[in-house]
């Protein structure tokens, strides 16, 4: 089952706050990125974040799931606790600040054969 958009629309307003939070649809289904940088995804109207020790310690209990068949597992956050925009803006600042950033990918070079 996709992703609905208003669980989209939703989720960004309440990251509203952070300022850099956004979405990219992929599959049917949704990277969430701050600053550019991928934190999680929305997977049939779940949010999975990438697991890291200052995510999971703002966590009163740690759930994990996968986000689809063979992903690895990510910290399955609940939509109740979505309701609490403050939180849920400092769990993903959080989850960001411990993520290592993006390789620079290499440009694409014409063979000129």
């Amino acid at each position: 089952m996709a992703t609905d958009k208003n669980t989209i629309d939703f989720l960004l307003d309440q990251l509203s706050k952070l300022g850099e939070a956004s979405t990219k649809k992929m599959f049917g289904e949704y990277c969430l990125y701050l600053s550019g940088k991928p934190v999680g995804l929305v997977c049939d109207n779940q949010l999975f974040l990438k697991p890291t020790q200052a995510g999971k310690d703002k966590l009163d209990k740690v759930v994990e799931g996968s986000p689809y068949p063979g992903a690895k597992p990510h910290l399955l956050i609940s939509g109740d606790l979505w309701e609490d925009s403050e939180w849920l803006c400092e769990l993903v600042r959080a989850t960001a600040r411990e993520l290592p950033l993006l390789k620079p990918r290499k440009a694409k070079t014409k063979n000129n054969a």
